[in-house]
C-alpha cells in the first residue's frame, strides 16, 4: 500500500511538533505529483516553520484499525489529496535514526498470523516492527529485500535486525498511548511493540 506524507512542522515551547497529513486511503501517492513536490513553497502556502516530505513509503501491516473523527480535515499539496492523521512531537527538525519519536496517531496496526514481519532488537531486548519500509533513501529498495537488509542497516551497538514469521496476530495498539516510532538509516520506520 503505497502512500506519501507532508509533516508541517511548528516550533513549540517544547521542541519542533509536526502535523502530519497522509495520502493513504484516499490515492497512492501519484509519482509524478509527488516528484513534483516543493517543500518550501507548502511551508509558506500554510503557515508552517517547514514542511517535511516522507515519501514514498509502503504499508506492511495486513489492517489499520482507526476510528475516524466525525469531520476529518484534509489538504491538498500539489494536486495530492491527503488526510491529517497524527501529530509528532519530533526530537529534532532532523530527526538522527534510531532515535525515538513520540506519535499520536489513535490506531491499531495490525500483522496477521503466518505473515513476515522485520523486527529491530535494541539493547533493552524490545521489538521494534517495520510498520513501512520507504523509497526515500533507496528509491528501488523492494519487499523482496526486507528479509536480507541487516547488511544494509547501520546498527548502533548492540541492535540487531532480522525477520521473523509471526505464530500469532500481532496488534500494535497506540490507541489509548503515543506510539514510539523511528527510522532506520535507509528511513523505514518501525513502531514499538509494547507488552
Amino acid at each position: 500500500m503505497r502512500y506519501g506524507e507532508v509533516l508541517l512542522v511548528e516550533i513549540t515551547e517544547s521542541g519542533p511538533r509536526a502535523t502530519v497529513y497522509n495520502s493513504f486511503p484516499l490515492n497512492d501517492c501519484p509519482a509524478e505529483l509527488w516528484s513534483a513536490l516543493d517543500a518550501q513553497a507548502i511551508a509558506a502556502e500554510n503557515g508552517a516553520a517547514a514542511a517535511l516530505l516522507n515519501g514514498p513509503r509502503y504499508w506492511l501491516m495486513n489492517t489499520i484499525e482507526k476510528e475516524a473523527p466525525l469531520q476529518q480535515e484534509t489538504r491538498t499539496f500539489g494536486g495530492i489529496e491527503m488526510l491529517k492523521q497524527a501529530t509528532v512531537e519530533l526530537t529534532s527538525m532532523n530527526p538522527a535514526p534510531y532515535l525515538a519519536n513520540e506519535v499520536s496517531r489513535n490506531t491499531v496496526f495490525v500483522f496477521n498470523a503466518g505473515e513476515e514481519i522485520y523486527e529491530l532488537v535494541d539493547p533493552q531486548g524490545r521489538r521494534w516492527v517495520m510498520q513501512t519500509f520507504s523509497q526515500v533513501a533507496d528509491p528501488t529498495l523492494s519487499r523482496s529485500e526486507l528479509p536480507g537488509l541487516a547488511g544494509r542497516l547501520e546498527l548502533p551497538e548492540g541492535w540487531t535486525y532480522a525477520p521473523r514469521v509471526l505464530t500469532e496476530t500481532l496488534r500494535l495498539d497506540t490507541t489509548t498511548r503515543p506510539a514510539q516510532v523511528l527510522q532506520d538509516n535507509l528511513t523505514n520506520s518501525y513502531s514499538l511493540e509494547f507488552d
